[in-house]
């Protein structure tokens, strides 16, 4: 589309996102937003006031569109000015992973708040057997003696120095022959 062969009139009636499109490939190079809302609001004689409230409209179209590409934050370009390679956007399942995991959360939260509320009423059924549990302290207890496990770790390392120490004079016989 020539939109500087159009007539004042027929840019009027001209859609801005087609406008935009015929911009940017007049000019061969991405603009900002507020360079091509420029550029569009002099093509086609829209006031301030009637700009300003089709850019919300506008802004939406170009995201949709599929001939548009943001750049760079605020630089829009046309999408077949580059190579499938070249373009990094982001892609929607990494945010999508991160609603997940909030969702997850939530309804681990409910779930417990489900599992507290069924303990609280078994709860009242376990009450009567702490009674029953204070009379079985009768049981023997163990004890722990310490002499016989002393005595049996010293002679284990009486025996074991006593070998090492055989061995360390047949080491010291060696060497002086």
């Amino acid at each position: 589309m020539k939109f500087r062969e159009m007539t004042t009139t027929q840019l009027q009636e001209e859609s801005l996102i087609d406008l935009a499109f015929a911009i940017l490939e007049d000019k061969k190079n991405s603009l900002t937003l507020k360079e091509l809302f420029d550029d569009i609001q002099h093509y086609n004689g829209l006031t301030d006031e009637e700009m300003a409230s089709r850019k919300p409209q506008f802004y939406t179209d170009m995201n949709i569109d599929g001939r548009f590409l943001a750049i760079a934050e605020n630089q829009w370009g046309l999408r077949e000015w580059y190579p499938v390679e070249q373009i990094e956007e982001e892609s929607a399942p990494t945010v999508k992973v991160r609603k997940k995991k909030d969702k997850v959360v939530d309804d681990d939260l409910e779930d417990l708040d489900e599992d507290e509320i069924v303990f609280e009423e078994e709860f009242d059924e376990f009450v009567e057997d702490d009674d029953e549990d204070e009379d079985d302290d009768d049981e023997p207890v163990i004890e722990f003696v310490e002499e016989d496990i002393d005595e049996v770790i010293e002679e284990d390392l009486i025996d074991e120095d006593d070998d090492e120490f055989e061995i360390d004079e047949e080491l010291d016989e060696e060497d002086e022959e």
